[in-house]
């Protein structure tokens, strides 16, 4: 049973406990993790200072999490 199963997220900005250990735990939990924003991607995860990307999702109506929340999808 993998809850993120067909899920996409983008990780940006500075994500304290979000290093590599974050999309280790995302793909464990059957997600994927991509560099870009698109279509495609199911969720965006903030972290200080975002950038363009921030732009991007929300232009795209992608559903936008900041690190708390994230953390919280992802231990359930």
């Amino acid at each position: 049973n993998l809850p993120l199963a067909c899920k996409k997220f983008v990780l940006t900005g500075s994500l304290s406990s979000l290093t590599r250990e974050g999309k280790d735990k995302i793909k464990a939990l059957g997600g994927q993790v991509k560099e870009s924003v698109s279509k495609e991607i199911n969720y965006l995860v903030v972290g200080e200072e975002p950038g363009s990307k921030l732009a991007k999702a929300q232009k795209l109506k992608i559903t936008i999490l900041n690190e708390a929340q994230f953390l919280n999808l992802i231990n359930f």
